[in-house]
């Protein structure tokens, strides 16, 4: 459905929605958000962000937070999996001066650099003082216990309830039922991971909520700062945002091609979206948001105007009743004239807000404006645009509540797999592929097929499914074929080094 500009009010079904929404003063401006390659970064300071993790340990609610520097960004470009974690993280600081000044150059300054191994002595401190129990896991053969007596020794009251190195090994390879078996049995309120990127952001998203920590945080070589094992730069050169080439002559062979790749990468990336979202390009339109009749199952809305930092600044409540939406909502962007770093990232924060209460916001008609925007910053895979979608993304979102798994797929397959796979519904989708597949009739040449064109995404969890289900296929002497991934599929089973469980997937 197309809707009406909103100024054509007899024939648009929208009205202002006056009572949520009301302009700002001139002089109010709020900290929004600001998308940086597209990962949406909160725009607080490092005391705030401990207000913030307190906040999530008293809620008892798991939670995950990352603090992502330009390596992270430069990674996630090509690394679905991992640019899914940063958009859906609960909270993404920002470890890195050059992403400060990226957020200046924007229009949408972040106050400071709020990297991990500054903000961490700040978690502690506060740990120490509000009684919250502390897990140190990760890091280096040793480095874990180092760290735990060092702390003990500067904190004395602080309740350090375990630490545990495990042996070294990939994601898929690593013993998750001794390490789930230490971190339940410490039952800590904080749980600091040192795995180092992407690796820790992915075992996190993979296991935080069954394992059902108030907070867990990658922290990288904080631990080895911690325990003495690398030294920080001075004080000056934090300040300075040169602090990596400090690192750089401590470790120059582990760390000069990621330096290298990451300014390669990161200095172009960032520079085109600059040159093409700077928020004060043009007066800004303020915002209007307007409404029609809400109904029992979703609210339809509409954007009008410049959704921007200035434009914002100038219209801050749309940010609240966005941040305030707890039902489906119809996003009609069809007049929005432009959308920049800022409004990019509050689209997906209103998306990942939904979604965690099982809601689905689903953008309708985007302006040139938005698509472009969207495709610079690779959020059109992650965000629902069912009209700019493949056929297989409008059937899932039009029959999202027939389930994961397929039955009786036309075509000759066996079974189908549509939607996403990930950590939250992995063990489901396995357990009713496998009743499914038992229930049925010995395929020809005793071959399964499951067709996967209809799968939009997979984590690790969904990677490592489809590999114990081949296995599985053959301890009942029969085979298992996967057909048809997507792009992102590919992915992720590349990057999980298991590309060769579909047909197909190798490039």
């Amino acid at each position: 459905m197309r809707l009406a500009p909103a100024s054509a009010a007899a024939a648009s079904p929208f009205s202002p929605v006056s009572a949520a929404v009301a302009r700002s003063g001139p002089n109010q401006r709020l900290r929004w958000p600001v998308g940086l390659l597209g990962v949406p970064f909160e725009n607080i300071t490092q005391a705030e962000a401990v207000a913030r993790v307190d906040a999530m340990i008293a809620s008892r609610r798991p939670h995950y937070v990352v603090t992502a520097n330009v390596d992270f960004l430069v990674q996630a470009r090509h690394d679905v999996e991992l640019r899914r974690i940063l958009l859906a993280a609960d909270l993404v600081l920002c470890d890195g001066a050059p992403l400060v000044w990226a957020s200046r150059w924007l229009g949408n300054p972040l106050p400071e650099r709020v990297a991990g191994a500054d903000v961490t002595p700040l978690l502690i401190e506060a740990a120490e003082r509000n009684g919250h129990r502390l897990f140190l896991l990760g890091a280096r053969d040793g480095v874990a216990a180092e760290a735990a007596e060092r702390l003990r020794q500067q904190h004395p009251s602080l309740v350090i309830a375990g630490h545990y190195s495990p042996p070294f090994g990939t994601l898929l390879t690593m013993d998750f039922t001794e390490i789930s078996r230490r971190v339940r049995a410490a039952n800590p309120d904080l749980v600091l991971v040192s795995f180092g990127c992407p690796k820790q952001e992915k075992w996190i998203a993979k296991h935080y909520q069954q394992l059902g920590i108030p907070v867990m945080i990658g922290v990288g070589a904080t631990l080895d700062f911690i325990a003495g094992r690398i030294k920080r730069a001075p004080a000056v050169m934090q300040r300075t945002g040169t602090e990596c080439f400090y690192r750089l002559a401590q470790e120059p062979r582990r760390l000069i091609g990621r330096y290298a790749g990451d300014f390669i990468h990161f200095v172009p990336a960032i520079t085109r979206q600059c040159l093409s979202l700077h928020s004060r390009r043009h007066p800004a339109t303020p915002p209007d948001l307007i409404s029609a009749s809400p109904t029992p199952s979703r609210r339809e809305l509409q954007i009008t105007g410049d959704l921007s930092a200035s434009g914002l600044n100038q219209q801050s409540a749309i940010y609240a009743e966005a941040m305030a939406a707890s039902s489906d909502c119809h996003l009609d962007l069809s007049q929005v004239r432009f959308l920049d770093s800022t409004g990019a990232a509050m689209l997906v924060q209103w998306h990942r807000r939904l979604h965690e209460q099982g809601k689905k916001l689903v953008i309708l008609n985007p302006s040139t404006a938005v698509q472009s925007t969207l495709q610079l910053l690779q959020l059109t895979g992650y965000l629902n645009l069912p009209d700019q979608a493949p056929r297989g993304a409008r059937y899932v979102a039009a029959e999202s509540g027939t389930g994961t798994v397929v039955p009786s797929y036309p075509g000759g397959h066996t079974l189908a797999w549509q939607g996403e796979i990930t950590a939250a519904n992995a063990e489901a989708v396995g357990a009713q592929t496998r009743e499914l597949l038992t229930a049925v009739s010995p395929p020809p040449r005793n071959t399964h097929l499951i067709n996967i064109a209809r799968l939009q995404f997979i984590d690790s969890s969904g990677a490592e499914l489809m590999a114990r289900l081949r296995l599985w296929a053959r301890s009942q002497e029969q085979e298992l074929r996967f057909l048809g991934a997507r792009p992102d599929v590919r992915n992720v089973l590349e990057m999980s080094g298991l590309s060769n469980v579909v047909e197909g997937a190798r490039r």
